[in-house]
């Protein structure tokens, strides 16, 4: 039976929507006020207010934006809290610079999809940058894991595994589990760090899963080989070979970027 598939189409809109409630924003995006943050933090994304800008004055932002000065001050220091900004009396509130943006802030994430880019090519290469630091960080959670997973994490990699299996017909399960495995492995490591890292960056494998899982199919990249490949993985963490487990993760994000980067090709515009 062939696996249901979202139009590729749409592709961007649909993640951003995923990840802009999360609470590793840190901030209630809602109301009016919400509006004029999401509508300020995509222009300043989109490159409409360049790195290195000072943004209009006051009034012009309150005739553009609306909203009372309480309304607006208070966007300006939501966006200033994820690196977008800094306000200085006398100078203005000027753009920072690209690598000073909280790239792990979920908002931050998906205004990169809905910030008029409607193609999600805006995003594409945040994207990429993700499955880089993937490559070098997860193998390394996952070696880890097989030395020092107990018998809880043991259990909630197996029931991860589970769930992945039990839904392979209905992909957003399956992207859940599939997180829920990742999330998993990076607690078994027992590194405060990496488990810290993992919360950080649990929208970025959601948005990745969610993109890459499109290009599952019956043929030459089926989900069952998807599920398999994760048992491995877990197979290798269970029995305590961190040479294996590591090479396992590997290839697991190897697949899932060669998959990630099949769908951004055959995406076209609206």
């Amino acid at each position: 039976m062939p696996r249901p598939r979202s139009d590729s189409r749409h592709v961007a809109a649909e993640p951003a929507r995923a990840v802009a409630s999360s609470p590793a924003a840190g901030y209630r995006i809602s109301g009016h006020q919400g509006r004029v943050i999401t509508a300020l933090g995509q222009a300043i994304i989109s490159g409409r207010f360049a790195p290195g800008e000072l943004l209009p004055k006051e009034a012009a932002l309150l005739a553009e934006f609306s909203g009372s000065r309480p309304s607006l001050r208070e966007a300006l220091k939501v966006l200033a809290a994820k690196g977008l900004i800094e306000m200085r009396q006398k100078v203005g509130t000027r753009v920072l610079s690209r690598d000073l943006w909280n790239m792990f802030d979920s908002d931050v994430l998906a205004w990169h999809f809905g910030s008029g880019a409607h193609d999600g090519t805006l995003g594409e290469p945040v994207l990429r940058d993700l499955i880089e630091l993937r490559q070098v960080i997860e193998p390394a959670a996952a070696r880890f894991a097989a030395g020092r997973a107990s018998l809880d994490d043991l259990h909630r990699l197996r029931q991860a595994i589970g769930a992945m299996v039990a839904t392979t017909d209905d992909l957003a399960a399956y992207e859940r589990a599939d997180v829920e495995f990742h999330m998993a492995v990076f607690s078994a490591s027992h590194n405060a760090l990496l488990a810290r890292f993992a919360h950080l960056v649990a929208n970025f494998l959601q948005l990745s899963f969610n993109i890459q899982q499109r290009a599952l199919n019956e043929r030459d990249n089926r989900i069952e080989d998807d599920v398999e490949q994760h048992r491995k993985i877990f197979d290798a963490i269970n029995r305590g070979d961190g040479d294996a487990a590591a090479q396992a993760m590997l290839d697991v994000i190897l697949n899932g970027k060669n998959s990630l980067l099949a769908t951004l090709a055959d995406r076209q515009p609206e």
